[in-house]
């Protein structure tokens, strides 16, 4: 049985699969569309191409646009977590199920199948998101038994933050934005909670109790300490860390109140991405073990809806999936030869040239699914150097307060962090024990490090072995590759482009390496 499901909306994407196995993901911010884009004509059209036959399940995940007099909705619309919707229909001739179900209804379902297939007579999910924030528990027919909802609109709320703080943002009628989240994250790791005084512990309270961050009522916290005090400023970084902590409390709090303990916790929704959360529910005692999939946010709601499709059909939402489940690279150019110089890959001298401080992009099989860069698309560099960490954040044209992560080889996670535990997805934080890895350690000590093995990239575990024999660790800098406000680098043409005009070194994709030749000049 081959479905197909549909993420219409923002984070637009495509998911097929096959016999229960998932063969294609495709979010169409990748091949540099633009961030968060809604489904493009080419997303279908690579689906056609790489697909062999016409599906027989089409699933479209439910979502709301502005129509008419108010909202217009899609399918089955945003919320709600009932059975899916289902009928007759015909696609390019081809007699089909059409099945459509809830956003919220996406993410739990691909919280659920994605995670390890394993016994369990209920399971806890966790939807925590921009607009909606709740557990879910499940019953072992995969039926939602019982709804809590704990704090609408989370992830606004933590964008809200960073809103109040920069002078920049409207005061009036504007819409947070979800991608200053992340920011957020990285300043909240220059606060400490602790110094956080009475107001603005009552101002972070505000923002919990605001009954819409949809537009942002930054008027009402003129009185704030960190209104328009700057993103950077002490208060600003003290009242997210507060706020990182009291959104945590009141969720986990809500856990503890109203869910058996004991169960297995799988997250979703686009706060499945903070790293902080992600470390402190795993730290937490309330559930007996956390599972966050790769694409929690909405890059992973297409995929949800063709799980809650497959279950639908099979009585069974469980499938067999990889990270690596894009397209693969297009070479549709040639590097200049009088710029770049051709040669095939040698792991060893390729580590060399990375201790000599070269910036390499690194391209290997398909695309990762999901936001973070794990080997596939990634832009790689030595971790020791403080500047290292500046030259990075001035090529993906980010602030030079946000940390760059280390991709790093399984063998060495006991080494290098406190916490020894498998992360190939990148989502938790751990903290760093050597001192040597400057470029990759947050002031808070901390790291969002990807480990990796040779069974699940062999490529970047080998280069990484060869690191770690001239360098005594095999931990690389691993940030995502791409033009700023675009989805990850897809074609040779555009990876030249890239590498010309914001300076690396090196290009290697798959089995050839491109070095800079020494006469070549770098356009800025």
């Amino acid at each position: 049985m081959l479905v197909m499901g549909v993420k219409p909306g923002h984070d637009g994407a495509l998911a097929v699969i096959e016999d229960g196995r998932l063969i294609l993901s495709l979010e169409s911010e990748k091949d540099s569309f633009q961030r968060h884009c809604d489904v493009t004509p080419m997303t279908f059209l690579d689906a056609a191409e790489h697909v062999g036959r016409l599906p027989d399940v089409v699933g479209v995940g439910g979502w709301r646009i502005a129509g008419g007099s108010g909202q217009k909705s899609i399918g089955a619309g945003y919320h709600g977590v009932g059975d899916p919707i289902q009928r007759p229909a015909t696609f390019f001739g081809k007699h089909v199920t059409y099945l459509t179900s809830s956003h919220v209804r996406s993410h739990i379902m691909a919280a659920v199948g994605m995670a390890p297939e394993e016994d369990h007579r209920q399971q806890a999910v966790l939807v925590w998101e921009g607009v909606t924030g709740g557990f879910y528990l499940i019953d072992d027919d995969f039926r939602v038994v019982r709804s809590v909802p704990v704090l609408t609109q989370p992830g606004a709320r933590f964008a809200f933050l960073f809103a109040i703080a920069d002078p920049t943002f409207p005061v009036s009628g504007a819409i947070p934005n979800l991608d200053d989240s992340g920011k957020l994250m990285a300043l909240a790791g220059f606060g400490n909670p602790r110094d956080a005084d009475g107001d603005i512990g009552e101002a972070v309270e505000r923002i919990l109790k605001v009954e819409s961050i949809y537009p942002a009522p930054k008027h009402e916290f003129r009185d704030a300490p960190f209104y328009n005090a700057g993103v950077e400023s002490d208060a600003a970084k003290t009242a997210a860390a507060l706020l990182t902590e009291r959104i945590f409390e009141m969720f986990l709090e809500a856990a503890e109140r109203r869910l058996p303990a004991g169960l297995p916790l799988r997250i979703a929704g686009g706060c499945g991405l903070n790293c902080d959360w992600n470390a402190m529910w795993r730290r937490s005692e309330h559930f007996s073990s956390v599972f966050v999939p790769p694409c929690p946010n909405d890059s992973g709601s297409a995929l949800g809806t063709a799980i809650d499709a497959l279950c639908a059909k099979t009585g069974s939402p469980y499938i067999d999936w990889s990270v690596y489940s894009g397209l693969e690279f297009q070479w549709d150019a040639e590097p200049d030869p009088h710029r770049w110089h051709r040669r095939t890959l040698a792991p060893g001298a390729l580590a060399r040239a990375l201790s000599e401080n070269h910036i390499v992009a690194w391209v290997q099989g398909r695309w990762e699914i999901g936001p973070r860069a794990l080997g596939g698309r990634s832009i790689l560099a030595e971790p020791f150097n403080e500047h290292t960490r500046d030259r990075l954040n001035r090529i993906k044209k980010r602030e030079d307060y946000r940390p760059i992560a280390p991709c790093c080889r399984i063998e060495d996670v006991g080494t290098v962090f406190c916490e020894d535990f498998p992360d190939p997805y990148m989502l938790y934080f751990r903290k760093v024990r050597s001192t040597r890895l400057r470029a990759v350690t947050h002031v808070d000590t901390s790291a969002r490090a990807q480990t990796v093995t040779r069974e699940e990239n062999g490529p970047l575990h080998e280069l990484l072995s060869a690191f770690a024999e001239q360098s005594g660790l095999g931990v690389l800098c691993n940030t995502s590759l791409n033009f700023k406000g675009k989805g990850f680098i897809n074609t040779m043409s555009d990876l030249v482009e890239f590498c010309d005009s914001h300076g690396l070194d090196d290009i290697v994709v798959n089995e050839t390496w491109f070095q800079r030749n020494s006469h070549a000049s770098v356009h800025h």
